[in-house]
């Protein structure tokens, strides 16, 4: 085997960026994969607002922000599309569309995909008033009225959150009961602002330069009704991209990995970092954390 690396990261999103800035500053023989360009999901996010020393910015100028550091480090990104894995041994074997990698230690930044409803105009107006993260852009929505779709914690979270500054919330939900925990059930519904559609469905989202209307229906009386919104919040979750390791790790249920506080997956000497992680928070900050952690942690192995 020839030039075996120290690490293969895969991902860009702010996760795998900031493991590749501290194996540049660990001096270690690296690549860094992704099938697309850099800077990750928070590219489509309309704004950020809670990253400490940046202030508001747009999602987009932010994931430039974050290529700009990373290229001036002379760091580039490998557009390459990893197809498989094979994360046992001493010496793991990454094969993209382009080249197959030997490395001793694996660096998974590959994050998550928002659950999509695929009703109309979900995509046209994403970042135009559609969004699949409330702490991300909910302080876009102040004293102003918004849609949450989704049944489960995260939904009814985004919901009981976007209260303290949306006038008015509403929640639509496809069933006649939340499927959240009990807490949060009791919570939501103590909140004079939040209105419950029960078993209702969002059918399109509507608006010119931004949303300004959703369209429900009732999937009991098949009564369809327009709504006057703001902005749209898909919460029905996420899904976590891991499905190309083939189950070669530990991982939930759900297909999120299990780590431990080095972020160390059950496979000695492969990573997991950022969204793709089983954590309590998947926001641009932890995943810089993450990244910086795991890196660390490898160039004490090298």
């Amino acid at each position: 085997m020839n030039n075996i690396l120290d690490v293969v990261i895969i991902g860009a999103g702010p996760a795998g960026l900031s493991a590749a800035i501290y194996a540049k500053r660990a001096m270690l023989n690296f690549v860094i994969l992704d099938k697309f360009l850099p800077g990750g999901g928070i590219a489509s996010t309309f704004e950020l607002e809670n990253y400490l020393g940046v202030g508001r910015v747009t999602g987009m100028a932010f994931a430039e922000m974050m290529t700009n550091h990373v290229n001036e480090l002379g760091i580039d990104v490998q557009m390459e599309e990893v197809l498989s894995v094979n994360l046992s041994g001493d010496f793991k074997q990454i094969h993209t569309d382009k080249h197959l990698y030997y490395t001793k230690h694996v660096v998974i930044a590959t994050g998550a995909t928002s659950r999509k409803l695929r009703c109309k105009g979900e995509d046209e107006f994403l970042g135009r008033g559609v969004s699949n993260c409330a702490t991300c852009d909910g302080f876009l929505y102040k004293d102003k009225t918004v849609l949450v779709v989704g049944g489960g914690d995260v939904a009814v979270e985004d919901a009981i959150y976007l209260s303290r500054m949306a006038k008015k919330v509403i929640l639509v939900h496809r069933r006649n009961e939340l499927r959240a925990v009990k807490s949060l059930q009791e919570r939501v519904f103590q909140i004079d602002n939040v209105e419950i559609l029960w078993n209702h469905e969002l059918k399109e989202i509507c608006g010119d330069n931004s949303v300004n209307k959703a369209i429900v229906i009732d999937n009991q009386t098949n009564e369809v009704k327009e709504v006057n919104v703001d902005g749209v919040f898909i919460a029905i979750g996420y899904i976590a991209n891991s499905q190309f390791l083939n189950h070669q790790i530990k991982m939930n249920q759900q297909g999120w990995i299990l780590t431990d506080h080095r972020c160390e997956t059950s496979q000695k000497g492969v990573f997991a970092v950022g969204d793709i992680r089983d954590t309590v928070l998947r926001q641009v900050v932890t995943a810089v954390s993450d990244g910086a952690i795991a890196v660390s942690e490898i160039s004490k192995l090298v």
